[in-house]
């Protein structure tokens, strides 16, 4: 039966060693059989966690004109501030206004590979405005590193693994990323009573990249949603004092699909509740990789395709970023994932790159119309709507 339900995992009983193994048989049955989950006591001081917060919201309080001088189209490397409704997933506009942080990285030699351009000094607001801004995210960015480090070790320990295993994929100083979200609530989008089903998408059906990400939902709302492999969409409220962990198509394709990638979402607010907020960091890993794989052990392998099968196969509307053979590097993926998300940085600084993907969605949506012909209208757009896949992005 698919999964109904998040699980959470305390973080302390893995620091434990009379607990460390019933955490990881927890950790292994969430990799194996969700995708998603939420961890408590990360380790993370409380006070941090609200500054980081309270700092969030104080960004998207700025005059536009401020937020405008660091927007993300005034740089290749796709880090700095989108406004509302300049993000694309599954071919439709979500509905958020964030800004994109990095850990510190130089700006990249002219001899570099082009997917260098992603490592890159950030974007940071007016400090005269925001002082404690850069300060906070950079010590938050630095804890993050190492939760998400050790968290990855822990993961390679539950697939029966050395906790060492992943290490080869990092680089010495490898960069991590960062968002902070916000998502409007519907009657501030001006959109017209009866129109919120069509319009509600704060951000479209994806799956995260890399390895792992950790949300901070930094409001009461609720919208996130992880999509079983029954098609079901099951909610993942907040939880105070919990950080949401989704695993990245980057660990599955490492992992030869057993760690599973999981499909999300999140639904704007509704009418009159306010915004939702957000802070997802993404674990990053080297872009200079290649697509090779870990050995995981045979009896971890055959529990996933136990999983799978008792749930009569894997039901995914979205497609695999990272697979072989297509790409030399998970450098090149990644940036034409941030180019198809992000078409007006596209425009300005990588056009050649941009036109090939409209070609290849332009080719693509006329091979699904071909395969649909003389199939009822109701039909047509069903498949379409599957067909229109969207490759892995970085939101919550």
């Amino acid at each position: 039966m698919s999964f109904t339900s998040i699980p959470i995992l305390d973080l302390s009983l893995a620091r434990n060693a009379d607990t460390k193994a019933e955490f990881l048989d927890s950790l292994r049955h969430a990799l194996l059989e969700v995708g998603f989950l939420y961890i408590s006591n990360t380790g993370i001081d409380d006070t941090l966690i609200n500054d980081v917060i309270t700092q969030g919201k104080a960004f998207f309080r700025l005059p536009q004109e401020k937020k405008l001088e660091i927007q993300m189209k005034n740089a290749p490397s796709f880090l700095g501030y989108n406004k509302l409704g300049n993000e694309i997933t599954r071919f439709r506009t979500d509905w958020r206004e964030q800004i994109d942080l990095s850990t510190p990285h130089p700006i990249p030699s002219p001899t570099a590979p082009l997917y260098h351009n992603l490592l890159a000094p950030t974007q940071w607001p007016d400090p005269t405005y925001l002082p404690s801004f850069r300060t906070t995210y950079e010590k938050y960015m630095r804890l993050m590193s190492t939760l998400s480090t050790t968290f990855t070790s822990l993961i390679a320990e539950a697939i029966g693994l050395p906790p060492a295993a992943f290490d080869r994929f990092f680089d010495d100083d490898q960069q991590h990323k960062l968002k902070i979200v916000k998502y409007p609530d519907i009657a501030n989008l001006g959109i017209p009573e009866g129109s919120d089903d069509v319009e509600s998408q704060g951000v479209g059906p994806h799956k995260d990249s890399m390895l792992t990400s950790y949300l901070l939902q930094a409001s009461s709302h609720r919208g996130l949603q992880a999509q079983n492999m029954a098609g079901e969409w099951i909610d993942c409220p907040p939880i105070p004092g919990t950080l949401v962990v989704a695993i990245g198509q980057g660990l599955e394709a490492l992992t030869q699909g057993v760690c599973a990638s999981t499909t999300h979402r999140v639904l704007s607010p509704g009418r009159g509740q306010g915004p939702r907020f957000s802070v997802p960091f993404f674990q990053g890993v080297s872009y200079d990789a290649t697509f090779e794989s870990v050995d995981c052990p045979e009896w971890v392998r055959e529990m996933r395709s136990k999983v799978i099968e008792a749930n009569g196969g894997r039901r995914d509307d979205v497609e695999f970023t990272f697979e072989k053979g297509r790409w030399g590097h998970l450098g090149e993926a990644t940036l034409m994932n941030r180019i198809k998300s992000h078409p007006d940085v596209g425009e300005r600084f990588y056009p050649d790159l941009l036109k090939r993907i409209r070609e290849e969605q332009r080719t693509k949506e006329e091979q699904e119309k071909k395969n649909v012909e003389g199939q009822s209208i109701e039909n047509t757009r069903k498949i379409e709507e599957v067909g229109r896949q969207a490759t892995a992005i970085e939101a919550h």
